[in-house]
């Protein structure tokens, strides 16, 4: 068994490659091969968003905190709270993050694929993450 403690490892910026805005991920952990699944905590300040992006093998997000918006693309963006789990399909397109007034912190939890666990792509417009405005 291994134990990882809480508080024993150090919290990161959300890197601006891959988001817009004030986000923090503290990582939980990345299981040893041959395991392939990682987790972290993330929290999106108000306004805050991650890139479009594609998970091979999918994510599951957990809130765990606050109000947020996800969109798949094509679809409407849809208002995600504390308490909801999440399921992105592998190869499905989508962005995540908090409202433009509330935070929000979900555990991302997917696994790799030949060392890759997510495909980053462009930025989320503001005009796309606005058409969050009254999601239902």
């Amino acid at each position: 068994m291994h134990l990882i403690r809480g508080g024993t490892q150090a919290s990161a910026k959300g890197s601006a490659d891959f988001f817009t805005g004030d986000v923090r991920v503290d990582p939980y952990f990345n299981a040893p091969a041959p395991a392939r699944v990682g987790c972290a905590s993330v929290t999106f300040e108000p306004g805050a968003r991650s890139a479009w992006h594609t998970h091979p093998l999918g994510q599951i997000l957990i809130v765990t905190a606050g109000c947020g918006w996800t969109q798949c693309e094509g679809e409407p963006v849809q208002v995600i709270r504390a308490g909801d789990v999440i399921w992105c399909p592998p190869g499905h397109r989508h962005w995540h993050g908090a409202t433009a007034t509330t935070a929000m912190t979900h555990i991302a939890v997917q696994e790799y694929l030949d060392g890759k666990a997510v495909e980053w792509m462009e930025h989320v417009t503001d005009e796309q993450y606005l058409a969050g405005n009254g999601a239902s």
